[in-house]
């Protein structure tokens, strides 16, 4: 987990790997100015740094750069501590930052190694944050060609902005909390292993991991500004769940084979909750919605494989897995004056259900196979094929409600399995001069059948009857690619490729009880549907100076649905949708001097998807995913102690538009700005200190500029190293 301390990756490691070889240049007027501002703030002396300037730089290893002399330290502690000061929608800044918003440290980072006896080594790793819930902790014992021993935790936590839409007719925001919802993950794990020479392989390990708390969802409950019903009452998922996974593995070479085998076995329980507030603020009309699903399971899986060069230039491959998933699961839906209640009939209820049990089982079987070919030394080949076969059966029973309606009992069951036939090959030739091309082909066939039976049934004549369906389906899978990469000259790189995709289903229902004339058409409904892309790409780099580099990008993509439904319906083929996406990127890294570093980053993208219903009704607008971002990095190498870094970003995705009057509204309207500057001082052989400073403003258009906020960073560190 990155701490909030880590916000921005400063590349200043590299830049002074590469500066601090270099001897200095004379300085310009305004860099000299610069440099002197920057020695008094930091109280260096500027005959010291004249003096050094006269002396040729000593040659340092890259880690002797990075410890800023010849003595080498492996342990290190680092401790810190930060806070934010902002202003604005606290929850959103939250979610953004990763971090709860007031004051947070620590230890940032922590690493210590030592050798406890001939050729064993022992490592502590760690980190623990206060007011972020971020702690980790990890021990390793290695003794070389012998084995290991390991044992982690770690704790974090993630949040999520659980707040809902906003309608600006009535100019009302549905907020669910002032802060944050927190979702706490958690993973403990012990592992072993055995690593002896001319001899398996051997691994053991377990793993628990948890999640425990609350994240926002988008399955908004209805409200009703000026009494119009509006998709926009928050909603959030209450989670606990937890996992336990042991694996054994196994792995060994016999002359030019490798090969090896493990199996694992996976438990787990997931009681969650989906909790959506109905007609909000309304006391006569409020209802609060417990959705609870609930879930155990067991997972079995061994697999194998091998590895073998039969010649020089070709080698073998396989591999092979079974797993066996058996699921238990319940759940209900009910509606009530709070969360988390049992059920009782009322008026305002809708469609719930209570006492949902079943249980469903999965086998899966898949096999590689792939050969590695080289007729040629600038020729490759490689051939693979993949073969999949699931099998899985279901069922369920469960009682229905409506409103005051009589309890209905209903039942389900369903049977499926399939086979997939993956085919591809892969092409690779170098033996053109300054050219390296590479091609590849993509197949899979695959067919399968659905049994259904059973479902949701009418409560006391109102709603759909139960279904008896079965369905055979088939899939035929095709993708085609192809590019090259040309090197014209020492300064110019030119990378050029595409692909062209088709996915196609086919449906044949042989038996269902549905009526395709009517308004009752799922779920056989469509015969056919057929998903198909084409996509190209173009890169440039130059390097027209030593010191400057510029890489452009540019791509297309244009997709298309075309779907066809059952004759009985009345209806013909039709284009479903069309989307397309053209993406233009550049980047420039620039070093004017050999003390400073310079890049930069626009990225601008337009997406616009439609189909048959946004051409004729402004309740479904085209959808929209235009926007572009900007960013910028400096390094300067202010002496051979102190490093300064500036970043900046920008983003912004002008998708709005105020279709309030039809329906709720989507398309994104946000605006954000971040801005961090960092300062790295090596204050002696073993501490070095560092100092941040970040500005971060975001504008929400959609949430009718109610969730804006800015914020203020500041961060400090303290490093050891011993």
């Amino acid at each position: 987990m990155q701490s909030t301390g880590q916000i921005q990756q400063e590349p200043w490691r590299w830049q002074e790997v590469q500066h601090r070889s270099l001897p200095p240049v004379s300085n310009s007027a305004v860099l000299a100015m610069l440099r002197w501002v920057l020695l008094m703030l930091l109280a260096v002396s500027p005959a010291s740094l004249l003096s050094a300037e006269t002396n040729a730089p000593v040659q340092l290893t890259p880690q002797e750069l990075f410890e800023g002399g010849t003595v080498v330290f492996t342990n290190w502690i680092e401790f810190s501590v930060g806070g934010f000061l902002s202003n604005g929608n606290a929850s959103r800044l939250q979610q953004r930052q990763q971090s709860r918003g007031g004051p947070f440290g620590g230890i940032e980072d922590f690493h210590y190694q030592a050798e406890v006896a001939t050729n064993t080594t022992f490592y502590v790793d760690g980190h623990a944050l206060f007011d972020n819930d971020d702690y980790g902790v990890k021990l390793e014992l290695v003794r070389e060609k012998v084995g290991f021993l390991r044992f982690s935790y770690n704790q974090y936590s993630i949040r999520y902005n659980g707040d809902g839409g906003f309608d600006p007719p009535s100019d009302m925001g549905y907020p669910l909390s002032e802060n944050a919802l927190g979702l706490e993950r958690g993973e403990i794990s012990f592992e072993g292993g055995l690593t002896l020479e001319d001899a398996p392989n051997v691994s053991f390990k377990y793993k628990r991991s948890t999640r425990d708390g609350e994240k926002g969802s988008t399955s908004w409950g209805i409200a009703h500004p000026n009494g119009v019903s509006r998709g926009l009452s928050p909603s959030f998922y209450d989670l606990k769940e937890h996992s336990d996974t042991f694996q054994l593995d196994v792995a060994h070479t016999i002359n030019k084979t490798d090969f090896g085998g493990g199996l694992r076995y996976d438990t787990g329980k997931l009681d969650d909750a989906l909790k959506i507030t109905q007609s909000p603020a309304e006391p006569l009309f409020q209802r609060r919605i417990t959705d609870r699903q609930g879930a155990t399971y067991d997972l079995f899986n061994v697999h194998a494989f091998s590895e073998t060069w039969l010649t020089n230039n070709l080698m073998f491959s396989t591999g092979f897995s079974y797993s066996d998933l058996n699921t238990d699961f319940s759940g209900s839906r009910i509606y009530g004056s709070d969360f988390d209640v049992g059920y009782a009939p009322n008026a305002l209820n809708g469609f719930g259900y209570f006492g949902l049990n079943g249980g469903s089982r999965l086998h899966e079987y898949v096999a590689d196979l792939n050969l590695f070919y080289k007729p040629s030394p600038n020729v490759a080949i490689v051939p693979s094929l993949r073969v999949m076969k699931e099998d899985w059966g279901a069922s369920s029973a469960g009682s229905e409600t409506l409103t005051e309606l009589v309890i209905t009992d209903f039942t389900a069951s369903s049977e499926r399995s399939l086979l997939d036939v993956r085919e591809r090959l892969d092409l690779r030739y170098t033996g053109v001069t300054n050219w390296v091309l590479h091609a590849r082909a993509d197949f899979t066939q695959g067919d399968g059948n659905l049994n259904e039976v059973g479902g949701l049934v009418p409560v006391n004549g109102v709603g759909v009857p139960s279904i008896e369906r079965k369905t055979e389906d088939r899939r035929f899978f095709q993708k085609y690619s192809a590019g090259a990469r040309w090197y014209p000259s020492r300064y110019v790189v030119v990378d050029a490729g595409g692909y062209y995709k088709l996915n196609a289903y086919d449906y044949d229902h042989s038996l269902d009880s549905t009526r395709n004339n009517t308004f009752d058409r799922y779920p056989a409904f469509l015969v056919m549907q057929d998903f198909d892309t084409t996509d190209g790409n173009l890169r440039l780099t130059l390097r027209p100076l030593p010191s400057v580099t510029l890489v452009s990008r540019y791509e297309f993509q244009f997709s298309t649905i075309h779907t066809k439904p059952d004759l009985i319906s009345g209806l013909g083929p039709m284009e479903s949708s069309e989307m397309t996406s053209h993406i233009v990127a550049q980047d420039i890294s620039w070093s004017p001097w050999s003390r400073l570093s310079l890049q930069a980053g626009l990225n601008y993208v337009l997406s616009d998807t439609k189909t048959p219903a946004s051409e004729i009704t402004q309740a479904i607008l085209r959808a929209q995913n235009n926007y572009w971002t900007l960013n910028f990095s400096s390094s300067l190498v202010v002496d051979t102690k102190t490093d300064l870094n500036l970043n900046y970003f920008y983003y912004q995705a002008d998708d709005y538009s105020d279709n309030s009057a039809f329906s709720a509204l989507y398309g994104s309207g946000n605006e954000e700005h971040g801005v961090t500057a960092t300062l790295t001082r090596r204050m002696s052989t073993h501490i070095r200190w560092t100092l941040r400073y970040g500005f971060f403003q975001n504008h929400y258009r959609l949430l009718g500029w109610n969730q804006n906020n800015e914020a203020h960073l500041l961060f400090s560190s303290l490093q050891y190293r011993f």
